[in-house]
């Protein structure tokens, strides 16, 4: 298998031979579905949370006395029928959303969603890439991307356009590419799947290391 090799301009730089391993399995819907709900899943902050009678303020001291005012029996002011009492049965932040997600299930769906962007055009390798910490240069290198064919909307400022992969951490890149929110910098290593299924694009910027760190992946 081979591709376009391209350089930040816009222009060819040479042809790259792929792995068939990597960016040639076949579609698996169901993997994909599985692993990306549960990464999913496994990000969710548990936020919703109400009081339970042993949890609210007050109620220390029985409102009136049993029997002779006329009204009904009441023990606390916590009580759930009273206005400020505790609730029952509502959501408490005890809840668990985890899910485990088999390491080879989860290197599996990436090669998937790796071999599906580079099936639809949707996966743009890069020589090398130098912003030097630059918005501008950066918004320019995206528009220079977008007058190659299949990549005329990864500049769009709206949505999650383009994932753009580094070989290794770069904050000089990530710092270009801060103001960009359509735009996210990522470390080859840190790829997974929901960054893959989250933005239209995938910019490998520094090609032949980017895959040589994912080949490591898969062992």
């Amino acid at each position: 298998m081979e591709t376009t090799l391209y350089n930040q301009k816009g222009d060819k730089a040479g042809e790259l031979k792929l792995d068939t391993a990597l960016f040639g399995q076949k579609w698996n819907a169901d993997l994909v579905h599985q692993v990306v709900f549960s990464m999913v899943a496994n990000s969710r902050e548990v936020i919703a949370h109400a009081k339970d009678r042993s949890e609210v303020s007050g109620g220390g001291k029985k409102p009136w006395r049993q029997k002779g005012t006329g009204r009904a029996r009441h023990g606390s002011s916590r009580s759930p029928i009273w206005i400020g009492g505790g609730v029952t049965h509502g959501p408490t932040k005890d809840v668990n959303f985890k899910k485990k997600i088999n390491k080879k299930m989860k290197t599996k769906a990436l090669t998937v969603l790796l071999s599906q962007k580079f099936k639809d055009g949707e996966m743009l390798f890069v020589d090398k890439f130098d912003v030097a910490g630059k918005t501008k240069t950066a918004d320019d290198v995206m528009k220079k991307f977008s007058t190659i064919k299949g990549f005329e909307k990864i500049n769009y400022l709206r949505g999650r356009r383009a994932l753009v992969v580094t070989p290794t951490k770069d904050p000089k890149l990530e710092k270009a590419f801060a103001n960009l929110k359509s735009t996210q910098v990522s470390e080859a290593r840190n790829v997974n799947p929901l960054d893959l299924i989250t933005y239209k694009y995938v910019v490998l910027a520094g090609a032949e290391p980017i895959i040589t760190s994912f080949k490591e992946r898969m062992k």
